[in-house]
């Protein structure tokens, strides 16, 4: 359907009330798979990570990986989960060819975590988003459709398949319905995703990198009229960066109004999201239950969390993101139009690292914010893969407190670490980029203004000291910056005697 035929968004939100939900599904850090001992490193060449566990080859038995469990627990607690005290594993049946034995090993109507709850600020507001089951399962392998334009199946001459990925442990966090969000639905599910990944990230148990697929995110979206039931939603596959996600249901607001001004009816289908344009296009029919076929697992022993086991995990977990960042705030005195900045850019731990290295909240930020901030949307790399570590900024901080670079000659520095050079020290010797204090080596080039700039010298020996600034920027020039201002300054004065 063209762009040019869908409503304002302003219009949509006037008239139809959207409800949202969110699938997750998170690849755990786990040294090897679900089911089997095979290494779940991200790469590597194709089909060289797999055993006939994993490939599904008859004979084969599953034996559960312990750390995934722990870590579905801890996600589970870290969400204000209840954890089941026996539980099991089922097969969902459906057949890909990326699924080596026709099924998954999964969770069903007995998943390990359930009715928890997530809150996130939007707009200054707090809005919690249900939780209604956090469970375990293994992960596909990966097919490449190949020799076609868009890298689908429909027009490729060919298909590959990767079993690498196959078993890794994967867990997938289901949100309960979230109505009521209205205008705010598309920054809601964003939010909620950006806060889930923090909260992931912070218990150690994935690297929830969405560029490399081990955070993925399935987005519903329905519309429904006021007062009336809730519509028939759409599920929106494979959504892969925090922007597409708001992306992907504001798209899918516009399209099904649309639909349903014209009198259609919302066909309840997965949809594929295009970074491209930002449109969605329809996938399959979504299946039910009973399509998949589940029965328990009867290769795997139920599992029965020991409840002082669980209480463990629990009094273990780090503080809260959310909670974190409120108390961050609190020590660097920001406001919470400063914090939101520093959220916004990604910056909170690269911040809080900086000033564990030495610097002050406000050095820290001024460089992540400004000059590094700067570089990372010229070069479109997420500012942590920008080149500077934060303990590179506190050396670099360092030495303009020590007086040895001022702001210019800093920043010349912060190129060089940026490319690589090594660090600010380094690079501020080998570059010969050091503030010049001495008085001695400052004298000639302060002769020197004083001598080119004979009216504005007699200005300075009348009393009119401010007119020392023009022979500072002179000195400061002849310097290529690398002289201490405030010695210039001082040795001015004294040679006109003011």
């Amino acid at each position: 359907m063209s762009t040019t035929t869908l409503p304002a968004y302003d219009d949509v939100v006037a008239r139809y009330e959207p409800v949202i939900g969110l699938e997750t599904h998170v690849e755990l850090g786990t040294n090897t798979k679900m089911f089997c001992g095979c290494p779940t490193d991200f790469g590597g060449e194709p089909n060289t990570r797999v055993c006939p566990v994993c490939l599904g080859l008859p004979g084969s038995l599953p034996v559960a990986n312990k750390a995934a469990i722990e870590a579905t627990i801890r996600i589970g607690l870290a969400l204000n989960c209840s954890i089941a005290s026996w539980c099991r594993f089922a097969r969902k049946n459906y057949f890909y060819p990326d699924m080596p034995k026709n099924f998954q090993i999964s969770q069903y109507d007995e998943p390990l975590c359930v009715d928890g709850y997530l809150d996130v600020e939007v707009g200054g507001e707090l809005v919690r988003i249900g939780i209604e089951r956090v469970h375990l399962e293994e992960d596909t392998g990966k097919t490449l459709h190949v020799g076609g334009a868009t890298g689908r199946i429909h027009g490729a001459t060919e298909s590959l398949v990767d079993y690498n990925r196959a078993g890794i442990p994967l867990v997938e966090i289901v949100t309960k319905p979230v109505p009521g969000t209205g205008a705010l639905a598309p920054e809601v599910a964003r939010a909620y995703v950006t806060e889930l990944r923090d909260v992931i990230r912070s218990l150690g148990v994935s690297d929830v990198r969405m560029e490399e697929g081990s955070l993925r995110c399935d987005v519903n979206t329905s519309l429904n009229l006021p007062g009336q039931e809730w519509g028939t939603r759409t599920e929106t596959k494979n959504v892969n960066s925090l922007r597409s996600v708001e992306r992907a249901v504001r798209s899918e607001m516009l399209r099904q109004a649309s639909v349903l001004d014209a009198g259609g009816r919302i066909t309840q289908e997965t949809r594929h999201f295009h970074e491209d344009t930002g449109d969605t296009t329809p996938g399959r029919s979504k299946e039910t239950a009973t399509d998949y076929r589940y029965f328990p697992e009867p290769d795997l022993v139920p599992l029965a969390p020991d409840a002082a086991w669980v209480a463990e995990l629990k009094a273990a977990l780090p503080e809260l993101p959310r909670l974190h960042r409120r108390r961050l705030q609190e020590q660097w005195g920001l406001s919470d139009a400063d914090m939101q900045s520093v959220l916004n850019a990604g910056a909170v731990e690269l911040i809080e690292a900086t000033v564990a290295a030495g610097a002050t909240p406000a050095a820290a930020r001024k460089w992540w914010l400004g000059e590094l901030s700067r570089r990372a949307n010229e070069t479109g790399v997420e500012l942590a893969d920008v080149g500077a570590t934060p303990a590179q900024v506190a050396e670099l901080q360092g030495l303009v407190d020590a007086g040895k670079l001022n702001d210019k000659l800093a920043r010349s520095v912060l190129e060089g670490v940026v490319a690589g050079e090594g660090s600010p020290t380094e690079i501020m010797t080998a570059r010969g980029l050091e503030v010049v204090s001495d008085t001695g080596a400052l004298t000639a080039a302060v002769d020197e203004a004083i001598a080119a700039n004979p009216d504005i010298a007699e200005k300075i020996r009348s009393g009119k000291v401010a007119a020392a600034g023009a022979l500072v920027g002179a000195v400061m020039k002849t310097t290529r910056g690398q002289a201490d201002a405030k010695t210039v300054r001082e040795l001015i004065l004294s040679r006109l005697g003011a």
